[in-house]
């Protein structure tokens, strides 16, 4: 799957999730699809810094 591939599935993702929660819902979805992804990107740039510290 190229880049264009990929964002063009998230896009429908997206829409056919945010057709079915309300506005409230949507938003708290949001908040902690966010806060996965930091955190994901947090603990991907640990395990950076400590296996660049062990060789």
């Amino acid at each position: 799957m190229n880049s264009c591939e990929l964002t063009a599935s998230i896009t429908a993702a997206a829409n056919a999730i945010a057709c079915k929660l309300s506005d409230e819902e949507l938003s708290l979805l949001s908040a902690v699809l966010v806060q996965l992804g930091d955190t994901l990107a947090t603990i991907a740039a640990q395990r950076g810094v400590c296996n660049n510290t062990k060789t």
